[in-house]
């Protein structure tokens, strides 16, 4: 039996997990003790792992691999009793939390920076799920930063690395390790949940698609699935392998990092379908031929039609979307006469509605949607999802979106990110916009009025949970709004995020045309632009 060996280590500032874990520059978690100051401190936050089962693995971004095999000797050496483990370290973020909850485990650990770039000059991240699956709640991550500011010493195990590229199991000291194919479960999930066979027969017809893997963890499952189960063309599934730097991909599903697929999409012959996904498999992009799919359009979308879907055939239960999200859905929901929740920016706000069966389907603008088969967005599952609502209503994407508009009207919307800022200059944009928002209604700006202005806060309708601080909203008048806040999921500097929304029944024109009235009133009262020296956003979606 191996050693146990109890290593000193100094705290590290600024361990303090954002909306999706603790996410850094790469070199930053290589220091030595850095991940596992930051690791011992997420078991002791949950009270110690002793005879716990853990799940584990990541997106396969570079670093992952040596880190999967330091948290599992820590893991043993702390007495956690099972580690099950995708093979060769990979897991989608989806899959991860799908395991979880199907094999009863207590906790898991996914190894990734979502949409961030990878490498050794890129980002990496760890994330902590909680045995529903779900990201870890606020109060836990509170815990966590507070013992990672303390923390004096970890335990970990003197042994060589175990061999993860095979399916089966073995021991680490006491505590057994179980390595598992990554895709089967989920793929057998997605199979319970989708009309196969419509699909099968879609493509059987000829329909065309391509998806984008942006060399990140799902092009295994997305071939698996689209294929090998489904029967769509060999190569329909680009950039399909994972490499521990996205083969220099930017990792993020938008039209800025994912723009050969939108150019193939706007060309001549272009396929009838189109889809990406990021670094962990829990986003999406959708495309038709001409068709820029906006995340929040497609959410309101896939709500809107569920019900076509056989695992959704009983109806939606309610939906949630993060309060910068447009409100198209929240149309949808009214015509459907479910609730509609409104909750900060991070998925794990979602967890206890999804617990309760408050919500069915949950949405975010970034590319995120799921429902409650698992507890955490999930790309390839919306993609799928669209590809059902294809089948059945046997329509493009044009057509299915211009039936939307036609039904609910269109919320113009749109994202634009202002990254890599001295933190102190994006402090005070916020802080400026903060100090005016009581004296904002009422002012007309660029032929809008301002009818109300806050920082929104939020109290869980389950738990009473109390959160505030989590965007600056200022409504305007003609069914139009802006949302200011910082990004939790930068690791240079900081990214503020502005988004812009009108709502209107005419769904013809450009969307940046549509909103630049908003867009010129939010840079009249916000001086974002004014105050940071930049002549536009860095990322506009």
């Amino acid at each position: 039996m191996p050693d146990v060996l109890i290593q000193t280590v100094q705290p590290f500032e600024g361990q303090k997990p954002g909306t999706s874990g603790l996410r850094k520059k790469t070199a930053v978690f290589r220091s030595p003790g850095y991940l596992e100051s930051y690791v011992q401190s997420v078991f002791d936050a949950i009270g110690g792992v002793a005879g716990k089962t853990m799940v584990l693995g990541g997106d396969g971004r570079f670093f992952a691999a040596e880190a999967a095999q330091t948290i599992l000797r820590m893991a043993a050496a702390n007495g956690a009793a099972r580690a099950i483990v995708g093979q060769g370290a990979l897991l989608s973020t989806p899959a991860a939390s799908h395991l979880i909850r199907l094999r009863g485990a207590d906790f898991g650990i996914v190894l990734s920076a979502s949409h961030n770039p990878g490498g050794p000059e890129g980002d990496f991240g760890v994330k902590l799920n909680l045995g529903n699956g779900g990201p870890a709640p606020e109060g836990v991550t509170e815990a966590i930063h507070a013992l990672s500011r303390t923390i004096d010493r970890y335990r970990t195990l003197a042994t060589d690395d175990i061999d993860l590229s095979a399916t089966g199991a073995t021991t680490l000291g006491a505590m057994t390790v179980e390595i598992v194919d990554p895709v089967a479960d989920y793929a057998d999930l997605m199979a319970g949940l989708f009309d196969f066979a419509a699909i099968r027969a879609l493509f059987a017809r000829g329909f065309r698609m391509r998806f984008d893997a942006m060399n990140a963890v799902t092009g295994p499952y997305a071939r698996e699935i689209l294929e090998r189960r489904l029967g769509a063309a060999p190569g329909t599934v680009v950039n399909a392998v994972p490499l521990s730097d996205f083969g220099g991909l930017h990792p993020d599903p938008n039209p800025t990092w994912a723009a050969d697929l939108v150019a193939l999409m706007n060309a001549p012959g272009a396929p009838d379908f189109a889809a990406a996904s990021d670094g962990d498999g829990d986003r999406h992009m959708i495309l038709g031929p001409g068709v820029y799919v906006s995340p929040s359009d497609s959410f309101a979308v896939l709500a809107a039609n569920a019900h076509l879907a056989p695992g959704y055939a009983r109806g939606l239960a309610g939906v949630a979307r993060s309060m910068p999200t447009s409100s198209a859905v929240d149309r949808v929901a009214a015509a459907l006469g479910i609730e509609c929740h409104e909750t900060p920016t991070g998925w794990k706000f979602f967890g206890t509605l999804l617990d309760a069966g408050r919500a069915t389907l949950c949405g975010e603008e970034s590319f995120g949607a799921g429902s409650d088969h698992v507890r955490e967005k999930d790309g390839l599952w919306a993609v799928l999802l669209w590809l059902d609502i294809l089948a059945a209503r046997g329509e493009g994407v044009a057509a299915v979106m211009e039936d939307h508009w036609r039904r609910f009207g269109r919320t113009w919307y749109s994202r634009h990110d202002y990254e890599a800022l001295p933190q102190a200059v994006a402090d005070r944009v916020i802080d400026g916009l903060r100090r005016q928002l009581a004296e904002l209604p009422g002012r007309t700006v660029c032929g809008l009025t301002v009818t109300g202005a806050d920082d929104f806060a939020y109290v869980d309708p389950v738990d009473g949970t109390a959160t505030a601080g989590q965007g600056l909203r200022v409504r305007l008048s003609d069914e139009a709004r802006f949302v200011l806040r910082l990004s939790g999921t930068g690791t240079e500097g900081a990214t503020l995020r502005l988004y812009l929304e009108r709502h209107g029944d005419d769904w013809h024109g450009e969307v940046q045309d549509r909103l630049a009235e908003v867009a010129a009133a939010a840079e009249e009262i916000a001086g974002i632009r004014r105050l940071t020296g930049r002549a536009g956003p860095h990322v506009v979606t």
